[in-house]
C-alpha cells in the first residue's frame, strides 16, 4: 500500500499533508485550524507516507528545538489506519532525527495514542494536560 515515506516532494504534496492535517484535527477532532496551523510548518521538516496512487495518506512534522525534536501534527488518513503506516511513518522520521543530529524526540501524545508511542520506545514524562480541547501527555525517548 506505502510507496515512499519522504519528504514532500513539491507544493501540492505539501499542501496535500496540510490537507490531511486538517481533515484529521479540524474536521475529526474538532481543533481549530487557528491552532493547527501554528505558524511553524515553513520552519519545519515534513514527512509523508505516499500510496501507491500518489496520494498523501499520512504525514507528521519534526521542529528542532535545541538538541532534540519535535514530533508534531502526525496524522493518518482514516482509510489506512490500523495498516502499519504510522508505525512506519514514525521509525522514518526518527531516522530524520537522527541524521539531523538530534538526541531525543519529544512529543505530545493524545492519550488515545499513548500506547502507540510507548510500543515505540516513548515514555510518558509529566501528568496528563490538555492542548487544543484534547487530553494529552509528554512523552520523550532517545535517538540511537
Amino acid at each position: 500500500m506505502i510507496a515512499a515515506i519522504r519528504r514532500p516532494v513539491g507544493d501540492d504534496e505539501l499542501g496535500a499533508a496540510l490537507d490531511l492535517r486538517r481533515r484529521v484535527f479540524c474536521d475529526e477532532q474538532g481543533v481549530p485550524l487557528a491552532l493547527e496551523r501554528d505558524g511553524r510548518d515553513a520552519t519545519a521538516m515534513h514527512l509523508v507516507a505516499v500510496d501507491g496512487s500518489g496520494a498523501v495518506v499520512a504525514t507528521c512534522r519534526l521542529v528542532r528545538d535545541g538538541g532534540a525534536m519535535l514530533l508534531q501534527r502526525m496524522a493518518v488518513d482514516r482509510a489506512a489506519r490500523g495498516l502499519g503506516v504510522g508505525a512506519r511513518l514514525l521509525d522514518a522520521a526518527h531516522a530524520e532525527a537522527a541524521a539531523a543530529g538530534a538526541r531525543e524526540v519529544e512529543l505530545h501524545a493524545q492519550l488515545a495514542v499513548r500506547d502507540f508511542y510507548a510500543r515505540a520506545g516513548y515514555a510518558a514524562e509529566g501528568p496528563e494536560f490538555e492542548e487544543a480541547g484534547i487530553v494529552h501527555v509528554a512523552m520523550r525517548r532517545a535517538v540511537p
